[in-house]
């Protein structure tokens, strides 16, 4: 190990190291900086983040790791960001999260950091920032909460709050059983136990190398857990002498596998965006294309709902994501490493499934062919994707004519009106809710289908949206249509009435109107006037530089790696 960094702040006898020592000994003694290095643990720790709410004492097992590998741990609280919150989405704020944790790592005098996320937006917005600053880095997923029960069964963190608020609208529920579920459905600590979005990201920050192997998808009120932390405290150690970084591990190899590990968990289509985001503070040229070349043939292996049956703890027990991927094995780049400094594949060698329910073999997968797709097409000149296996087979192939709401607010106000003109074979076209449009692109894309409509018992329609869908929700639901509305795409010129064309299977998507009447269209006033025009803040900040779903919709000044280099000493 050649000098550490935190030695800038440390090291030497003058005036500066005097003033770094003083205000930091609080009774460390002169060994804690004398050549140890300084591990930040960046804690998304909040009572507002209920799903993070649990590390502060994940953060405690993770400095006796720290200490006992002859490191110093340093607790760095960082931006918290909960899913079922903050408003209007907690996308909004994924970058602005991102950028904070950067500058914080690069300003500190940390050697390392520890990366403590969960809630959906924390772990992406905590490998984008670790990514940009590229110091040594390792990712603790916070893990799913325990299964909860309601009248004898099983209940799915969200996807049972999208099927169950259904059957109230149906007349199949009355309202006081749906509020009497409310306080079942949260077991424990931890996030969803569904495979949305949170399981998800803590699944393919291990497929992507940023975790110990083994690590993802423990609940978080395994003890286990602490006993990872603890482990990884003492790696943090170990990846700052080694010098091994996030630029080293998070290679194209290591987002090819990641890519493979979401077809087969059939995980959340947000994680097309995050990944697409971190590829390019890294540099790495990743697309669109890759997801659909890559992944759109990887069979689901995995039973869990909103794509399948069980919960993550089941997942857990039945041999967990390690299960998962020796069974896509041959499907892996095997040159890809993980924070060990072992390839990814090395630890693929003796995983055993231990119930074949949850987790299916190659040869008897859950679904075939079931990642996510890519659709082109003159309605998504930038790409749009779907989610086939929590999508109605029948309806993968579809073709119906469009009924239009120009923004969330307009949906709901006229969804539920008996007299609007809409059947089975509609298509719902929900615009203005992309990055620029809402702004922060939220999980509205599953817009809820006609009260007339499920009273007939109909319960899925192809929907159209700019916007994202919650990774808990299902449905035929087309998302991140790009570019959005808001920016100039298509979807602003469509009418109702016109007719589309859905065809998963060969990858298009197309609004069945000329090029020349669609020339001589305009956005109607009614949309432009509902998507954001701020003034101020974040927000116009967000809205003057944020990109588009293709390509991550992070800030064009964010993209790419600064380094940790700080630019000015501060005495």
């Amino acid at each position: 190990m050649t000098g550490l960094r935190s030695d800038n702040w440390y090291g030497g006898d003058n005036r500066d190291g005097y003033i770094h020592r003083a205000w930091m000994r609080r009774g460390l003694p002169q060994s804690a900086f004398e050549g140890r290095p300084q591990i930040a643990i960046a804690n998304t720790a909040s009572d507002l983040t209920p799903c993070n709410a649990h590390f502060n004492e994940v953060a405690e097992s993770v400095k006796q790791g720290v200490y006992e590998a002859g490191g110093i741990p340093q607790n760095l609280p960082v931006m918290s960001l909960g899913e079922t919150n903050v408003r209007p989405t907690a996308m909004l704020w994924r970058n602005l999260a991102a950028m904070s944790m950067e500058e914080m790592f690069r300003a500190n005098p940390v050697d390392g950091v520890v990366l403590l996320g969960g809630c959906d937006k924390t772990i992406p917005a905590l490998l984008m920032a670790a990514a940009s600053v590229d110091l040594p880095a390792v990712v603790i997923p916070g893990g799913p909460m325990l299964s909860g029960s309601f009248r004898g069964r099983p209940m799915a963190c969200g996807t049972d709050i999208w099927k169950l608020s259904e059957d109230v609208r149906a007349g199949a529920m009355t309202q006081e059983l749906f509020q009497r579920s409310e306080s079942s459905m949260i077991r424990s600590r931890g996030h969803c136990n569904t495979m949305g979005t949170a399981s998800t990201m803590g699944i393919v920050a291990e497929a992507l190398g940023m975790t110990i192997p083994g690590l993802a998808g423990t609940p978080a009120a395994d003890s286990r857990l602490l006993e990872a932390s603890h482990a990884t405290g003492r790696l943090a150690v170990d990846l700052v002498r080694s010098d091994r970084r996030p630029s080293q591990v998070i290679t194209k190899a290591a987002f090819h596998n990641a890519i493979v590990a979401l077809g087969a968990i059939g995980g959340s289509t947000n994680a097309v965006v995050h990944l697409l985001a971190i590829a390019g503070r890294l540099g790495v040229d990743l697309s669109l294309d890759d997801f659909d070349r890559i992944g759109s043939n990887v069979p689901m292996l995995v039973n869990l709902q909103p794509a399948g049956e069980y919960l993550m703890e089941d997942l857990f027990r039945a041999g967990g994501p390690l299960a998962v991927l020796q069974q896509v094995k041959d499907l892996l780049d095997p040159s890809a490493i993980t924070v060990t400094g072992k390839p990814l594949v090395d630890y693929l060698t003796d995983q055993e499934i231990w119930d074949s329910a949850v987790i299916g073999t190659r040869d008897a997968p859950i679904q075939d062919h079931a990642g996510i797709a890519v659709l082109q097409g003159n309605l998504a000149p930038l790409g749009a994707i779907i989610k086939p296996a929590a999508a109605t087979p029948a309806l993968l192939t579809h073709r119906g004519r469009a009924v239009v709401f120009d923004s969330v607010e307009d949906c709901h106000a006229r969804i539920d009106d008996p007299d609007l003109e809409v059947d089975a074979d509609s298509v719902l076209v929900l615009r203005g809710c992309g990055p620029k449009g809402y702004p922060g692109m939220p999980e509205v894309s599953n817009m809820p289908l006609p009260t007339k409509l499920l009273q007939q018992g109909i319960r899925d329609m192809v929907r159209i949206c700019d916007g994202r869908m919650s990774g808990t929700a299902y449905g035929t639901v087309v998302l991140h249509v790009a570019p959005e509305a808001a920016a100039g795409g298509p979807l602003a010129l469509v009418r109702d009435g016109d007719m589309i064309e859905l065809d998963v299977p060969n990858r298009v998507l197309r609004l069945d109107v000329s090029d020349e009447e669609l020339a001589t269209r305009s956005a109607e006033p009614a949309m432009t006037e509902s998507v954001a025009h701020p003034l101020r803040g974040w927000e116009k900040l967000y809205v003057d530089h944020v990109g588009q779903a293709d390509t991550g919709v992070d800030l064009d000044f964010l993209v790419g790696a600064t380094g940790n280099a700080v630019g000015r000493e501060s005495h």
